[in-house]
Protein backbone atom coordinates (compact mmCIF):
# COMPACT_ATOMS: atom_id res chain seq x y z
CA UNK A 1 0.00 0.00 0.00
CA UNK A 2 1.54 3.36 -0.75
CA UNK A 3 2.71 5.60 2.02
CA UNK A 4 -0.23 8.46 1.56
CA UNK A 5 -2.93 5.54 1.20
CA UNK A 6 -1.53 4.33 5.03
CA UNK A 7 -1.78 7.95 6.09
CA UNK A 8 -5.37 8.53 4.87
CA UNK A 9 -6.18 5.24 6.73
CA UNK A 10 -4.74 5.80 9.42
CA UNK A 11 -6.52 9.30 10.46
CA UNK A 12 -9.61 7.79 9.42
CA UNK A 13 -9.50 5.30 12.11
CA UNK A 14 -8.13 8.07 14.87
CA UNK A 15 -11.12 9.95 13.36
CA UNK A 16 -13.61 7.09 14.16
CA UNK A 17 -11.96 6.00 17.79
CA UNK A 18 -12.46 9.45 18.63
CA UNK A 19 -15.92 9.92 17.67
CA UNK A 20 -16.52 6.69 19.34
CA UNK A 21 -14.70 8.00 22.39
CA UNK A 22 -16.91 10.93 22.60
CA UNK A 23 -19.91 9.15 22.02
CA UNK A 24 -19.33 6.65 25.18
CA UNK A 25 -18.54 9.79 27.51
CA UNK A 26 -22.03 11.78 26.36
CA UNK A 27 -23.67 8.31 26.78
CA UNK A 28 -22.54 8.25 29.92
CA UNK A 29 -22.06 11.96 31.16
CA UNK A 30 -25.89 12.90 30.18
CA UNK A 31 -27.47 10.47 31.78
CA UNK A 32 -25.55 11.41 35.06
CA UNK A 33 -26.58 15.45 33.91
CA UNK A 34 -30.33 14.32 33.60
CA UNK A 35 -30.30 12.55 37.15
CA UNK A 36 -28.87 15.27 38.89
CA UNK A 37 -31.22 17.86 37.28
CA UNK A 38 -34.36 15.18 37.62
CA UNK A 39 -36.60 16.83 40.44
CA UNK A 40 -37.03 15.42 43.76
CA UNK A 41 -40.01 13.45 44.84
CA UNK A 42 -42.18 14.84 47.09
CA UNK A 43 -42.74 12.25 50.19
CA UNK A 44 -45.32 13.20 53.45
CA UNK A 45 -44.66 11.26 57.02
CA UNK A 46 -46.91 11.59 59.71
CA UNK A 47 -46.01 11.76 63.26
CA UNK A 48 -48.42 11.39 65.83
CA UNK A 49 -47.61 14.18 67.46
CA UNK A 50 -47.94 17.89 66.54
CA UNK A 51 -44.55 18.73 68.54
CA UNK A 52 -41.89 18.06 66.25
CA UNK A 53 -38.56 18.96 68.60
CA UNK A 54 -35.26 17.19 69.25
CA UNK A 55 -37.28 14.15 70.13
CA UNK A 56 -37.42 12.88 66.48
CA UNK A 57 -33.68 12.72 65.45
CA UNK A 58 -34.47 9.80 62.96
CA UNK A 59 -36.93 12.64 61.38
CA UNK A 60 -35.33 15.93 61.96
CA UNK A 61 -31.46 15.16 60.93
CA UNK A 62 -31.98 13.65 57.94
CA UNK A 63 -33.80 16.96 57.02
CA UNK A 64 -31.39 19.26 58.27
CA UNK A 65 -28.67 17.50 56.75
CA UNK A 66 -30.17 16.77 53.64
CA UNK A 67 -29.80 13.04 53.74
CA UNK A 68 -32.96 12.59 52.02
CA UNK A 69 -32.15 14.96 49.48
CA UNK A 70 -29.38 12.98 48.20
CA UNK A 71 -31.50 10.00 47.86
CA UNK A 72 -33.66 11.77 45.47
CA UNK A 73 -36.75 12.50 47.80
CA UNK A 74 -38.21 16.11 48.88
CA UNK A 75 -39.54 14.52 52.58
CA UNK A 76 -41.79 16.84 54.64
CA UNK A 77 -42.36 15.76 58.19
CA UNK A 78 -45.73 16.79 59.77
CA UNK A 79 -47.32 16.46 62.82
CA UNK A 80 -51.26 15.23 63.76
CA UNK A 81 -52.93 14.68 66.90
CA UNK A 82 -51.92 11.33 66.83
CA UNK A 83 -51.33 7.84 65.75
CA UNK A 84 -54.76 7.36 64.65
CA UNK A 85 -55.08 10.34 62.90
CA UNK A 86 -51.23 9.45 61.06
CA UNK A 87 -53.22 6.28 60.28
CA UNK A 88 -56.45 7.19 58.63
CA UNK A 89 -54.00 9.24 56.77
CA UNK A 90 -51.73 6.93 55.58
CA UNK A 91 -54.84 4.24 54.87
CA UNK A 92 -56.20 6.88 52.32
CA UNK A 93 -53.40 7.43 50.44
CA UNK A 94 -52.90 11.31 51.80
CA UNK A 95 -49.21 10.44 52.81
CA UNK A 96 -46.65 7.87 52.08
CA UNK A 97 -45.21 6.77 55.54
CA UNK A 98 -46.37 7.11 59.60
CA UNK A 99 -44.82 6.89 62.54
CA UNK A 100 -47.16 4.60 64.26
CA UNK A 101 -47.45 3.78 68.04
CA UNK A 102 -47.25 -0.27 67.86
CA UNK A 103 -50.52 -0.45 69.13
CA UNK A 104 -52.31 1.04 66.18
CA UNK A 105 -50.02 -0.51 63.75
CA UNK A 106 -51.05 -4.17 65.38
CA UNK A 107 -55.33 -3.12 65.41
CA UNK A 108 -54.88 -1.97 62.08
CA UNK A 109 -54.05 -5.47 60.86
CA UNK A 110 -55.98 -6.90 63.19
CA UNK A 111 -59.54 -5.18 63.42
CA UNK A 112 -58.92 -3.34 60.68
CA UNK A 113 -57.95 -5.81 58.35
CA UNK A 114 -55.15 -2.43 56.48
CA UNK A 115 -52.41 -3.99 55.11
CA UNK A 116 -50.24 -1.58 57.28
CA UNK A 117 -46.55 -2.61 57.01
CA UNK A 118 -43.46 -1.68 59.72
CA UNK A 119 -40.31 -0.78 57.97
CA UNK A 120 -38.39 0.50 60.85
CA UNK A 121 -38.18 0.04 64.28
CA UNK A 122 -37.71 3.08 66.05
CA UNK A 123 -38.14 2.56 69.73
CA UNK A 124 -39.94 -0.02 72.55
CA UNK A 125 -42.64 0.94 74.97
CA UNK A 126 -41.11 3.90 77.13
CA UNK A 127 -44.83 5.40 78.50
CA UNK A 128 -45.14 5.70 82.02
CA UNK A 129 -48.05 6.72 84.25
CA UNK A 130 -46.73 9.76 86.23
CA UNK A 131 -48.42 11.54 89.59
CA UNK A 132 -46.86 14.30 91.26
CA UNK A 133 -44.33 12.88 93.76
CA UNK A 134 -44.91 12.97 97.50
CA UNK A 135 -48.91 13.49 96.70
CA UNK A 136 -51.78 11.58 97.20
CA UNK A 137 -51.35 9.04 94.65
CA UNK A 138 -48.96 5.91 96.18
CA UNK A 139 -50.06 3.50 93.98
CA UNK A 140 -51.51 3.03 90.17
CA UNK A 141 -54.64 1.48 92.65
CA UNK A 142 -55.13 4.88 93.88
CA UNK A 143 -56.19 5.65 90.93
CA UNK A 144 -60.00 4.80 91.49
CA UNK A 145 -62.06 7.43 90.29
CA UNK A 146 -59.32 10.17 89.42
CA UNK A 147 -58.81 11.71 86.14
CA UNK A 148 -56.02 10.69 83.59
CA UNK A 149 -54.58 13.30 81.31
CA UNK A 150 -53.85 11.58 78.11
CA UNK A 151 -52.05 13.90 74.76
CA UNK A 152 -54.96 12.59 72.15
CA UNK A 153 -57.63 10.00 72.86
CA UNK A 154 -56.61 8.90 69.73
CA UNK A 155 -53.15 8.13 70.68
CA UNK A 156 -51.57 4.77 70.76
CA UNK A 157 -50.84 4.97 74.68
CA UNK A 158 -54.40 4.87 75.62
CA UNK A 159 -54.79 0.91 75.12
CA UNK A 160 -51.35 0.72 77.16
CA UNK A 161 -53.13 2.94 79.76
CA UNK A 162 -55.88 0.79 80.27
CA UNK A 163 -53.61 -2.65 80.16
CA UNK A 164 -52.03 -0.97 83.04
CA UNK A 165 -55.01 -0.21 84.66
CA UNK A 166 -56.47 -3.86 84.49
CA UNK A 167 -52.83 -5.45 85.71
CA UNK A 168 -53.79 -2.92 88.99
CA UNK A 169 -57.31 -4.06 89.10
CA UNK A 170 -59.23 -1.14 87.88
CA UNK A 171 -61.51 -0.94 85.15
CA UNK A 172 -60.20 1.63 82.73
CA UNK A 173 -64.02 2.15 81.72
CA UNK A 174 -65.56 2.49 84.66
CA UNK A 175 -63.25 3.14 87.34
CA UNK A 176 -61.20 6.41 86.05
CA UNK A 177 -62.15 9.40 83.60
CA UNK A 178 -59.40 9.86 80.76
CA UNK A 179 -59.25 13.29 79.82
CA UNK A 180 -57.50 14.70 76.66
CA UNK A 181 -54.63 17.29 77.61
CA UNK A 182 -52.47 17.94 74.90
CA UNK A 183 -49.21 18.18 74.75
CA UNK A 184 -46.25 20.23 76.60
CA UNK A 185 -47.27 23.00 79.42
CA UNK A 186 -51.31 22.45 79.12
CA UNK A 187 -50.69 19.13 79.78
CA UNK A 188 -48.18 19.63 83.24
CA UNK A 189 -50.51 22.46 84.15
CA UNK A 190 -53.59 20.62 84.54
CA UNK A 191 -51.55 18.49 86.46
CA UNK A 192 -49.91 20.93 88.50
CA UNK A 193 -53.68 22.29 88.64
CA UNK A 194 -55.01 19.15 89.86
CA UNK A 195 -57.53 19.16 86.85
CA UNK A 196 -56.22 15.52 86.26
CA UNK A 197 -54.26 13.68 89.04
CA UNK A 198 -52.02 11.83 86.41
CA UNK A 199 -50.69 11.63 83.14
CA UNK A 200 -50.05 9.32 80.42
CA UNK A 201 -47.58 10.13 78.08
CA UNK A 202 -43.99 8.68 76.43
CA UNK A 203 -40.88 8.99 78.60
CA UNK A 204 -39.06 12.73 76.26
CA UNK A 205 -42.61 14.37 77.25
CA UNK A 206 -42.44 13.54 80.61
CA UNK A 207 -38.64 14.55 80.80
CA UNK A 208 -39.75 17.89 79.35
CA UNK A 209 -42.19 18.04 82.51
CA UNK A 210 -39.41 17.29 84.55
CA UNK A 211 -37.48 20.30 82.86
CA UNK A 212 -40.05 22.37 83.73
CA UNK A 213 -39.49 21.83 87.84
CA UNK A 214 -42.06 18.87 88.03
CA UNK A 215 -41.21 15.73 90.55
CA UNK A 216 -42.81 13.36 89.42
CA UNK A 217 -43.36 9.39 90.55
CA UNK A 218 -43.75 7.28 86.97
CA UNK A 219 -45.87 4.12 87.04
CA UNK A 220 -45.07 1.60 83.91
CA UNK A 221 -45.64 -2.24 83.22
CA UNK A 222 -42.11 -4.14 83.74
CA UNK A 223 -43.30 -5.65 80.03
CA UNK A 224 -43.15 -2.30 77.95
CA UNK A 225 -39.42 -2.11 77.70
CA UNK A 226 -39.34 -5.31 75.77
CA UNK A 227 -42.22 -4.97 73.26
CA UNK A 228 -41.60 -2.41 70.08
CA UNK A 229 -43.62 0.85 69.87
CA UNK A 230 -42.68 3.78 67.44
CA UNK A 231 -42.47 2.21 64.07
CA UNK A 232 -42.22 3.79 60.93
CA UNK A 233 -44.65 2.24 58.46
CA UNK A 234 -45.95 2.48 55.09
CA UNK A 235 -48.79 0.51 52.93
CA UNK A 236 -47.95 -2.86 51.52
CA UNK A 237 -48.79 -1.69 48.67
CA UNK A 238 -46.03 0.66 48.23
CA UNK A 239 -43.72 -1.72 49.72
CA UNK A 240 -44.50 -3.36 46.63
CA UNK A 241 -44.79 -0.82 43.76
CA UNK A 242 -41.53 1.18 45.10
CA UNK A 243 -39.07 -0.88 47.12
CA UNK A 244 -36.67 1.73 46.73
CA UNK A 245 -38.16 4.85 48.22
CA UNK A 246 -39.08 2.57 51.22
CA UNK A 247 -35.54 2.04 51.46
CA UNK A 248 -34.36 5.35 50.72
CA UNK A 249 -36.55 6.79 53.36
CA UNK A 250 -35.37 4.04 55.85
CA UNK A 251 -31.34 4.92 54.97
CA UNK A 252 -31.84 8.60 55.71
CA UNK A 253 -33.39 8.23 59.07
CA UNK A 254 -31.04 5.41 59.75
CA UNK A 255 -28.32 8.19 59.15
CA UNK A 256 -30.09 10.70 60.86
CA UNK A 257 -30.34 8.01 63.85
CA UNK A 258 -26.33 7.26 63.50
CA UNK A 259 -26.01 10.89 63.59
CA UNK A 260 -27.55 11.76 67.00
CA UNK A 261 -26.06 8.95 68.79
CA UNK A 262 -22.63 10.23 67.62
CA UNK A 263 -22.51 13.60 68.98
CA UNK A 264 -26.03 14.17 70.62
CA UNK A 265 -24.96 17.96 71.36
CA UNK A 266 -24.06 18.52 67.72
CA UNK A 267 -28.04 17.17 66.72
CA UNK A 268 -29.18 19.41 69.50
CA UNK A 269 -27.32 22.32 67.57
CA UNK A 270 -28.13 21.39 63.80
CA UNK A 271 -32.08 21.58 65.32
CA UNK A 272 -32.11 24.72 66.51
CA UNK A 273 -30.44 26.11 64.12
CA UNK A 274 -33.08 24.35 61.67
CA UNK A 275 -35.88 24.93 63.44
CA UNK A 276 -35.55 27.61 65.10
CA UNK A 277 -39.69 26.74 66.41
CA UNK A 278 -38.91 23.70 68.24
CA UNK A 279 -36.12 25.90 70.38
CA UNK A 280 -37.38 25.91 73.86
CA UNK A 281 -37.86 29.29 75.60
CA UNK A 282 -37.96 30.31 78.91
CA UNK A 283 -34.42 30.17 80.34
CA UNK A 284 -30.76 30.76 79.80
CA UNK A 285 -28.83 29.45 76.23
CA UNK A 286 -26.97 26.52 78.93
CA UNK A 287 -30.28 25.47 80.65
CA UNK A 288 -31.97 25.11 77.22
CA UNK A 289 -29.56 23.45 76.07
CA UNK A 290 -29.38 21.23 78.94
CA UNK A 291 -33.23 20.89 78.60
CA UNK A 292 -33.07 19.17 74.92
CA UNK A 293 -30.02 17.46 75.99
CA UNK A 294 -32.05 15.87 78.25
CA UNK A 295 -35.08 15.40 75.93
CA UNK A 296 -32.69 13.73 73.31
CA UNK A 297 -30.65 11.53 75.63
CA UNK A 298 -34.39 9.80 76.60
CA UNK A 299 -35.25 8.89 73.23
CA UNK A 300 -31.86 7.66 72.38
CA UNK A 301 -31.96 5.38 75.53
CA UNK A 302 -35.46 4.04 73.46
CA UNK A 303 -33.94 4.18 70.41
CA UNK A 304 -30.98 1.91 71.58
CA UNK A 305 -33.18 -0.49 73.42
CA UNK A 306 -35.01 -1.14 70.19
CA UNK A 307 -31.57 -1.74 68.18
CA UNK A 308 -30.71 -4.20 70.70
CA UNK A 309 -34.08 -6.11 71.46
CA UNK A 310 -34.37 -6.29 67.76
CA UNK A 311 -30.73 -7.96 67.48
CA UNK A 312 -28.36 -5.03 67.35
CA UNK A 313 -26.60 -5.16 64.28
CA UNK A 314 -29.26 -3.25 62.00
CA UNK A 315 -30.56 0.49 62.57
CA UNK A 316 -34.13 0.22 61.96
CA UNK A 317 -34.36 -3.61 62.21
CA UNK A 318 -37.74 -5.27 63.24
CA UNK A 319 -37.73 -8.70 64.70
CA UNK A 320 -40.81 -10.35 64.43
CA UNK A 321 -40.94 -12.05 67.99
CA UNK A 322 -41.16 -8.66 69.74
CA UNK A 323 -44.02 -7.46 67.76
CA UNK A 324 -45.56 -10.69 67.97
CA UNK A 325 -45.02 -10.72 72.42
CA UNK A 326 -46.75 -7.09 72.16
CA UNK A 327 -49.83 -8.72 70.37
CA UNK A 328 -50.14 -11.23 72.74
CA UNK A 329 -49.88 -8.52 75.62
CA UNK A 330 -52.66 -7.01 73.68
CA UNK A 331 -55.13 -9.75 73.35
CA UNK A 332 -54.75 -11.11 76.56
CA UNK A 333 -55.46 -7.31 77.70
CA UNK A 334 -58.40 -7.54 75.34
CA UNK A 335 -57.25 -4.83 73.12
CA UNK A 336 -57.38 -6.67 70.09
CA UNK A 337 -60.22 -9.19 69.22
CA UNK A 338 -57.95 -11.49 67.28
CA UNK A 339 -53.96 -12.37 66.64
CA UNK A 340 -52.49 -12.72 62.90
CA UNK A 341 -48.92 -14.17 62.20
CA UNK A 342 -46.56 -12.07 63.94
CA UNK A 343 -44.69 -11.83 60.21
CA UNK A 344 -47.53 -9.71 59.54
CA UNK A 345 -46.64 -6.52 60.94
CA UNK A 346 -43.56 -6.12 59.01
CA UNK A 347 -42.92 -5.70 55.58
CA UNK A 348 -42.23 -8.41 53.17
CA UNK A 349 -39.27 -7.12 51.22
CA UNK A 350 -35.90 -8.73 50.68
CA UNK A 351 -33.45 -7.29 52.50
CA UNK A 352 -35.01 -3.83 52.86
CA UNK A 353 -32.76 -3.18 56.45
CA UNK A 354 -29.55 -4.81 55.21
CA UNK A 355 -29.94 -2.29 52.01
CA UNK A 356 -30.72 0.37 53.95
CA UNK A 357 -28.15 -0.36 56.18
CA UNK A 358 -25.46 -0.02 53.25
CA UNK A 359 -24.09 3.65 53.75
CA UNK A 360 -20.50 4.74 54.98
CA UNK A 361 -20.88 4.52 58.54
CA UNK A 362 -17.87 6.20 59.35
CA UNK A 363 -18.69 9.30 56.87
CA UNK A 364 -21.27 10.40 59.38
CA UNK A 365 -19.77 9.77 62.36
CA UNK A 366 -17.43 11.60 61.10
CA UNK A 367 -19.28 14.75 60.36
CA UNK A 368 -20.80 14.08 63.27
CA UNK A 369 -17.97 14.42 65.53
CA UNK A 370 -16.55 17.34 63.60
CA UNK A 371 -19.69 19.24 63.87
CA UNK A 372 -18.36 21.86 61.67
CA UNK A 373 -21.05 24.99 60.37
CA UNK A 374 -23.20 23.99 63.24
Amino acid sequence: MPRHSSVRLCRCLLRRCALAVWALCFATVVPTAQAQDRPLKKVTIAVGSQVLNISYPWLMMPLALGYWKQEGYDVNVIGVSGSAQALQQLASGGIEFAELNATNLIQANTDGNAKVRGVMGNGVIDWGLAVIDGGAIADVKDLKSKKIGIVSLATGGTSLLKGLLRSNGLDPDVDIQLIAVGAGAPALDALKNNRVQALMFWQSALTGFENSGAKLKVFRSPQWRSMPDFTLTAMQKLVESDPKMVEAIVRGAAKGQLFAETNPDCARKVQWKSFPGSRPTGADEATLARWDLALLKAQLDTLRDAFQMNGGKLIGAMDPAAYGRFQEFMFNEKQITKQLPRETFIAASPMLIESANRFDRQEIIAAATACKGW
